[in-house]
């Protein structure tokens, strides 16, 4: 679970009155995130595009890496069968002159 300061909880209509106050805190590091609550709830947390981009960028390697052992567990696995195209389609009772 995140942590949040005093200082980086916001109600939502106290963040849409001092919004350039806030973005002014987020780029002058005074604060590292800002949680935006709805009814003493957690909406949102505003970050800086920086860590923004770096959050895109880690998700998008675990992603690969998820992929990656797919992949690599599936090359492991010995093939049974082979199913070509067309008996594929049969069994799926797909019209491949349709496709």
């Amino acid at each position: 679970m995140i942590a949040y300061t005093s200082q980086e909880l916001v109600s939502s209509s106290e963040f849409a009155k001092k919004f350039g106050s806030y973005l002014s805190q987020l780029k002058l590091n005074v604060v590292e995130k800002i949680a935006i609550l709805k009814n003493n709830h957690i909406e949102a947390v505003l970050v800086p595009k920086d860590d923004y981009e770096k959050m895109k960028r880690a998700w998008e390697l675990q992603e690969h890496r998820e992929i990656y052992e797919v992949v690599k567990k599936r090359e492991e696995t010995p093939l049974n069968e082979y199913v070509s195209f067309d008996d594929m389609a049969k069994r799926l009772d797909i019209d491949v002159e349709k496709l």
